[in-house]
């Protein structure tokens, strides 16, 4: 069983950067997969960013390349998305979430392909 607990989010400005973490409990943290998601008012959970097990590969939605970056700390149990630039249209709850993975390489981006999910945190971007 594991246990996500994000943290982070607040309300900016358009231009503005913020830092979330997601912070996993149980055992073997280096053995899931870590993604961000995010869920707008009326819109469906769309993928945000994915790390594998060893941080060796990570994955992007179109929409935040370029300006968001995900990273794991496996001695501290926590992943991490960093936003830069962050625009009106980045507003949503963000979730973390936690998948075991046979391969320390692979990334998944469908929310249904993840097992654990955090309570979420509000970002909210002003324009």
């Amino acid at each position: 069983q594991v246990q996500l607990i994000e943290s982070g989010g607040g309300l900016v400005q358009a231009g503005d950067s913020l830092r979330l973490s997601c912070a996993a409990s149980g055992r073997a943290f280096n053995w899931y997969v870590m993604g961000w998601f995010r869920q707008a008012p009326g819109k469906e959970r769309e993928f945000v960013a994915a790390i594998s097990g060893s941080g060796s590969t990570t994955d992007y939605a179109d929409s935040v390349k370029g300006r968001f970056t995900i990273s794991r700390d496996n001695a501290e149990n926590t992943a991490y998305l960093q936003m830069n630039c962050l625009k009106s249209e980045d507003t949503a709850v963000y979730y973390c979430a936690a998948k075991s993975a046979a391969t320390s390489w692979i990334t998944f981006s469908q929310p249904s392909e993840y097992n654990y999910w955090g309570q979420g945190t509000q970002v909210t971007v002003s324009s």
